[in-house]
């Protein structure tokens, strides 16, 4: 694809990196093959003790490298890397990706194409099994009215192969952190990834708060990475469901009208106990303690919830009723585990 505008606009790529050493060749030899002429390339290190820093430094001169000085966790770590952004546009890439060349430029296509636009993300496949969408970005992402985030691609286990059935260009609800390019504009307005996400659903989060700004979200299907996934976090670990927990609630509670809160929270904390109850039933003793910890926190921590939600409900120019066309409006979690709907088809209807 040829873009043909007056002027090419600038964009960052931040590549955040802890101990990825065994990725950033394959992450930045396919950057450095990017179509796209008017790029800037960073690294946030969040103290790698993997020589991670000295094989970029010494590999791959045009990367500025950012060493956060410990391990400050992904939203804190991007959030510094988009401090020392130039780009009109920032892009946040896990270590974990290979990009093809041409993906920058339907990206920046889109974001031209309407000014409301405040992010995009690309179609992310799995690395290894290449004709497969990846399990946290996939074909762009959606959510339950309860906080159960699912994807075209992928709804809880069940990841499907890209056969072109979601290669529609539309509006998200969430853009995938694995990559996700963001107007920098939107950020300055709203703020950044929230620190005390510390790992998982942070942009989610970040994306909620933009569509309550009035903005959009949009994929490109014809921008296409690869990504790992998993390189961090172990899927289905003690943190992997503490995290989930902790922070879909989390999210609810900052982002939902006081009404929406009322009726739907108790909801969400029903369904959360009955993983318990079924944890509990077949002796999985660390899947209930991680939930019940992520209970815990969001107690011990609702002052400052409370303080957060208060500055994102004063930025808020739609009303929830705006993002219906962006949210399932029943439970995600009893379509896949008592109805049987296992894709994103099934149960979008």
């Amino acid at each position: 694809m040829v873009l043909i505008v007056e002027k090419i606009p600038h964009i960052s790529i931040i590549v955040l990196n802890y101990n990825g050493l065994r990725f950033l060749k394959t992450c930045f030899d396919s950057l450095y093959k990017t179509t796209y002429s008017n790029v800037e390339l960073l690294m946030v290190d969040n103290a790698s003790d993997d020589e991670s820093v000295r094989f970029v430094r010494k590999n791959y001169q045009k990367v500025k490298i950012i060493e956060a000085g410990g391990n400050i966790g992904y939203s804190a770590g991007n959030n510094l890397g988009i401090k020392h952004a130039s780009g009109e546009y920032v892009l946040l890439l896990n270590n974990d990706v290979e990009v093809t060349p041409g993906w920058l430029e339907p990206i920046i296509e889109e974001f031209q194409s309407d000014e409301i636009i405040a992010a995009v993300q690309p179609k992310i496949r799995h690395m290894i099994n290449r004709d497969e969408f990846e399990y946290a970005g996939a074909s762009g992402g959606f959510m339950d009215i309860y906080g159960f985030p699912f994807l075209r691609g992928r709804v809880f286990y069940t990841i499907e192969k890209d056969n072109g059935q979601y290669d529609e260009n539309r509006d998200l609800f969430w853009a995938s952190g694995a990559s996700i390019a963001i107007r920098k504009s939107v950020l300055d307005e709203i703020g950044g990834l929230d620190d005390d996400f510390v790992h998982h659903m942070e942009e989610i989060d970040l994306c909620w708060r933009m569509l309550l700004g009035g903005y959009r979200l949009r994929i490109r299907t014809d921008s296409m990475i690869y990504h790992y996934a998993g390189g961090t976090i172990k899927p289905d670990s003690f943190m992997k469901v503490y995290w989930n927990h902790r922070n879909s609630v989390f999210m609810m509670m900052k982002n939902y009208s006081k009404k929406r809160l009322a009726y739907l929270l108790p909801f969400r904390f029903l369904l959360d106990y009955l993983v318990v109850i079924k944890a509990i039933l077949t002796f999985d003793f660390e899947k209930t303690t991680a939930v019940l910890e992520a209970h815990k926190w969001l107690i011990k921590k609702f002052p400052i919830i409370r303080t957060k939600r208060n500055d994102v409900q004063s930025l808020r120019k739609v009303d929830d009723g705006s993002l219906d066309h962006l949210m399932l409006h029943r439970s995600l979690a009893i379509d896949y585990f008592l109805r049987h709907k296992l894709t994103f088809n099934d149960v979008w209807q």
